[in-house]
């Protein structure tokens, strides 16, 4: 009897299997696959029905509100480790252990809080602030708590107590606290001093090398005498004769507030009015706008500077020697703050100064020399000042033979007005050539006041 057709193919498979090995992994391993892909289409449905049965979505009407003065923001303490004191007081019995929380509020300063916990029947306390600790770490986010209401469908979001997170702190009641600790413990703050010494400290590390050396200049300016040194000085000047007779001035003499600092016994021009006592030593290097100017070939503008600093910025030219035209350029640029500080403080001059930038320190030096603490208007006294002080420096800048016409226009004077503030300041009056030129002959005298004699 003859086999059926899939008998013998199935014989001539086993047949060829058991002749080859190799025939046999590749059918383990196509069986193997096979039930690999059908466990993967498997759990891929489950997984698809697990989604499917979580992403069921709610609508939500978020609110958001605002801290309200009147009532105070949710806080939020926490331990700093999983260490929980109410668990582990009571022993995780079933009973629910309870604490008492308090939170309190700096009477002065309002936003600053205090969190108090304290477990029943436990000598520890657990206290957080938001003003000291961790709390005082630079704040780089904001915080808030959100409370959703299922039956409302409404998420509220509420801020954090001055977006502070409470770090709860254990605290032994009974024990005395650290020497620099209080119960009201308060951050540090800083006085003036101790906040300039800081600045300065940030700057010498972190700043360029320009305003480092600008910091260093002001600070110069600013150094307050040490009383070691000035007590060497004093014992040093007890052996110095003063001469007092230069020192005398007499009474019917002009008002010695209203002539610069001078020297009475000078025997030359130079220290009849010692320029180091108008012009400090520390304020040189901030008066190097108009020979920067010079030096990279621009010109010196009317519109900026005064007439008399135009006219005679040619002079910078003639000096070959660097120190001598450094003072020169430093004297116009003094004399220029000097008249735009008086258009300031006047009413016909305080358009043309609205965009002159005096440097801080100069226009601070200037108004505790000239100005009127209670009124923005000058004194004439402190005016008769101001102008003597601006005069001065026109002499050194004339070499003590100066014409009266430009200054007295930038001072918005006549000529005429302006002669007797120069004879105030021992100065002759002569001319040349059809000009009236002020000069300054010694020994320096002042001119007496004369008094009209009562009827």
């Amino acid at each position: 009897m003859a086999k059926p057709e899939e008998e013998e193919e199935e014989e001539e498979k086993k047949k060829t299997t058991r002749e080859n090995p190799e025939e046999i992994q590749k059918q383990t391993y196509q069986r193997t696959q096979d039930s690999d892909e059908a466990e993967e289409s498997d759990s891929r449905t489950s997984t698809h029905k697990k989604i499917d049965k979580k992403t069921d979505k709610t609508d939500v009407k978020i609110e958001t509100l605002s801290e309200n003065p009147d009532k105070i923001a949710p806080i939020i303490g926490y331990f700093p480790t999983s260490y929980d004191p109410l668990t582990i007081w009571r022993g995780g019995g079933e009973a629910e252990p309870e604490a008492k929380v308090e939170v309190y509020k700096n009477k002065k300063r309002s936003n600053r809080l205090q969190l108090v916990v304290s477990p029943d029947d436990s000598p520890v306390d657990f206290v957080g602030t938001n003003y000291s600790g961790e709390a005082t770490a630079a704040q780089l986010c904001t915080y808030g708590l959100g409370v959703l209401d299922k039956s409302t469908q409404t998420l509220k979001i509420v801020p954090i107590a001055t977006n502070k997170i409470f770090r709860l702190e254990p605290r032994v009641g009974g024990l005395d606290l650290p020497e620099n600790e209080t119960l009201e413990t308060v951050k540090h703050e800083l006085t003036a001093k101790e906040k300039a010494d800081k600045l300065k400290e940030l700057t010498l590390m972190y700043s360029s090398k320009k305003t480092i050396r600008q910091a260093k200049k002001l600070d110069s300016l600013r150094q307050i005498e040490d009383p070691k040194t000035q007590q060497d000085l004093d014992q040093k000047s007890e052996g110095i004769k003063i001469n007092k007779e230069a020192l005398k001035v007499d009474e019917t003499t002009i008002n010695a507030r209203n002539i610069p600092p001078h020297d009475l016994a000078a025997t030359t021009p130079e220290t009849a009015y010692p320029l180091h006592r108008i012009i400090f030593k520390g304020e040189w290097d901030y008066l190097l706008d108009i020979l920067e100017l010079s030096e990279a070939g621009a010109e010196v503008t009317s519109d900026v500077y005064p007439t008399f600093v135009c006219n005679r910025a040619y002079k910078l030219d003639n000096f070959e020697g660097e120190v001598e035209k450094r003072q020169l350029a430093g004297i116009f640029s003094y004399i220029t703050h000097l008249i735009k500080f008086k258009d300031k403080h006047s009413m016909d001059g305080v358009s043309s100064a609205k965009y002159h930038k005096i440097p801080g320190f100069l226009f601070q030096k200037f108004s505790s020399l000239f100005a009127n603490p209670d009124s923005k208007r000058i004194a004439d006294e402190k005016r008769d000042l101001l102008v003597s002080y601006i005069l001065v420096l026109t002499l050194y800048v004339d070499n003590f033979r100066t014409d009266l016409l430009d200054i007295a226009k930038d001072l918005r004077m006549n000529a005429v007005a302006l002669r007797p503030h120069y004879e105030y300041l021992g100065c002759k009056l002569v001319r040349e050539k059809q000009l009236l030129l002020a000069t300054l002959p010694l020994p320096l005298q002042f001119p007496t006041v004369r008094r009209k004699r009562r009827r």
